[in-house]
């Protein structure tokens, strides 16, 4: 099932709640909805399926363990998950030396479950309009903001590539993030 509306936003904030009590039913619901596109995210940034599984699985015990962590006022329940299945990725690539951080990401290639028609046509809108919010950004931003948050590059390390002190690449980034979500504001 994709996750686009209130009601699955909603949905999925209850069962990291009821998860945060120890309630096995809701973990197992939670994974049926969300293992898919979650799966997406280690596939694309660790490029090993095997790799990915286990990062995965790592993932699924980490939200067992820290669901009470989860803060839903301070981000979404596929906000939280996502980030916390990113960083269990970068992690597992820094354990390899040698392993590439810095290829492109496609946020197309990300695995989903069939969404239903209309939720299909509503994140197509979604990532349109991400799209075009990001090339508002300046080109060095936005490929920043991509190699950040979808390749999983520290904000050191790309202030090493381009050059910059890390204020400033740090500062780049902080802006670009408060244009994009100026852009993508309702």
């Amino acid at each position: 099932m994709s996750v686009t509306s209130a009601a699955d936003h909603e949905q999925l904030k209850q069962l990291l709640l009821r998860i945060a009590k120890q309630d096995r039913d809701a973990f197992g619901e939670l994974y049926r909805r969300t293992s898919a596109r979650l799966f997406g995210v280690c596939a694309r940034m660790l490029s090993d399926r095997r790799e990915a599984e286990e990062v995965l699985q790592e993932a699924y015990v980490s939200i067992w363990q820290r669901s009470a962590s989860f803060d839903p006022a301070r981000a979404g329940a596929m906000t939280w998950l996502v980030a916390l299945v990113r960083n269990k990725a970068i992690d597992r690539l820094r354990q390899h030396q040698g392993a590439a951080l810095d290829h492109d990401f496609d946020m197309d290639s990300l695995a989903d479950d069939d969404p239903t028609p209309a939720s299909k046509t509503e994140s197509g809108q979604d990532y349109q309009r991400l799209e075009d919010c990001m090339e508002q950004l300046e080109s060095q931003q936005r490929r920043s903001i991509r190699a950040a948050f979808f390749s999983g590059i520290t904000y050191g390390e790309l202030a090493e590539r381009a050059k910059v002190p890390l204020g400033t690449m740090k500062s780049w980034i902080r802006r670009g993030l408060m244009q994009l979500r100026t852009c993508l504001e309702p």
